[in-house]
């Protein structure tokens, strides 16, 4: 590939958004606050964002997304005394069976710590190497003030580089990550499910309170204080919030989503698969192919915003090319901040050119080049 690489603005895309209901001023009463759009990342609303504290229960969506991506749903684990634990409970007893799916509801429903080591002991055997992929998870999302000791939350030593812990923005990068796993939102969206003679109740009051609430979790111990993560979607919207040390989080995330649905639109700048760019191929079929989103180009918008886009593409590629292969970026931008970006695709496809017989020289026919 071409080391040239353009980069240019296209157009000034959005007009102002005229929208109603606008929201008072915010505050809440946490330590750490963020309410974010999971689709583009952006964050409407920050409080001390990237401060990491302790997180308790909420250490546990983690835990959810490495089990889901590691492990198998279906497989059965036998309950041993290693898995019992204080505090919040699914009561698993020793000798208990129970698939995975099934302990992952014990997890995220009800906030079984027991539930989190035998779902640790499930899919890596041990609860030390079941940790080191939660770190390995929070490394390659770019969870930068996350760090994880334990998969229930229960409070770890200190608050250093290596003391468990995590920021608002960290844990809602990690919650726009796992709503985007089917399995995950239908687990974290259930009200209740009987599984064998126990019968699990959601903690998590917004599922009721809240129109359009899809989840996520609740947590609380004394050092941490009340941690929570929500999520609710509405018209093509999904909002992320979080809360760290919040002892009114249930008005805090209900102010919070409200002020997000009020003042935000979701907008599509681009669709996905609508050509933005084109570049040359060398020694290709084609000499030239074009370059869309691999998905739609949007992010929340508000009255008076106006959004331009830039495209990042090599100014040439050598073929072969196969559709859908990423070969730059589309980014949206309001006053000097990226508030998303989509990967660039071929749109079609370009294969190796290779000359007929008789465009071939004389000595090469000959040596059968």
């Amino acid at each position: 590939m071409s080391t040239r690489c353009f980069r240019r603005v296209l157009c000034a895309l959005l007009l102002p958004v005229l929208l109603t209901g606008r929201a008072a001023a915010l505050g809440t009463s946490a330590a750490s606050a963020v309410l974010m759009e999971q689709e583009s990342g952006r964050v409407l609303y920050a409080q001390n964002a990237d401060e990491k504290r302790l997180i308790a229960s909420i250490t546990k969506i983690m835990t959810a997304v490495v089990a889901l991506e590691e492990g198998d749903l279906q497989a059965d684990y036998t309950v041993t005394a290693e898995d019992m634990a204080e505090g919040s409970s699914m009561y698993l007893k020793p000798g208990d069976v129970l698939t995975l799916e099934e302990l992952l509801y014990g997890l995220m429903l009800v906030s079984g710590n027991d539930a989190a080591l035998a779902v640790a002991h499930c899919v890596a055997g041990d609860e030390a190497s079941f940790v080191a992929m939660m770190n390995e998870t929070a490394e390659r999302l770019g969870m930068e003030q996350s760090f994880f000791c334990n998969p229930n939350g229960l409070d770890a030593e200190g608050l250093d580089a290596e003391g468990h812990g995590s920021s608002a923005r960290d844990m809602a990068v990690l919650t726009a990550y796992a709503l985007q796993n089917e399995t995950f939102r239908r687990i974290v969206s259930t009200a209740s499910i009987t599984i064998g003679e126990r019968y699990l109740a959601n903690h998590n009051k917004l599922l009721r309170l809240y129109e359009g609430c899809i989840g996520v979790k609740t947590g609380f111990t004394k050092a941490a204080g009340r941690t929570l993560v929500s999520a609710a979607e509405r018209e093509g919207m999904t909002l992320i919030c979080v809360t760290l040390s919040d002892g009114d989080d249930w008005n805090d995330h209900m102010s919070l989503l409200d002020y997000g649905f009020s003042t935000y639109d979701m907008m599509t700048a681009v669709p996905a698969g609508q050509a933005l760019a084109s570049t040359l191929v060398e020694n290709g079929t084609v000499p030239l192919i074009t370059l869309g989103p691999d998905r739609d180009l949007a992010c929340p918008v508000a009255e008076g915003e106006c959004l331009t886009v830039t495209v990042s593409a090599p100014a040439s590629v050598s073929a072969p090319v196969v559709p859908g292969q990423a070969l730059g970026t589309a980014s949206l931008w309001l006053d000097g901040t990226c508030v998303a970006t989509v990967d660039l695709v071929a749109l079609e496809p370009s294969a190796v050119y290779t000359p007929p017989e008789k465009e071939k020289g004389f000595f090469a026919r000959i040596l059968g080049r």
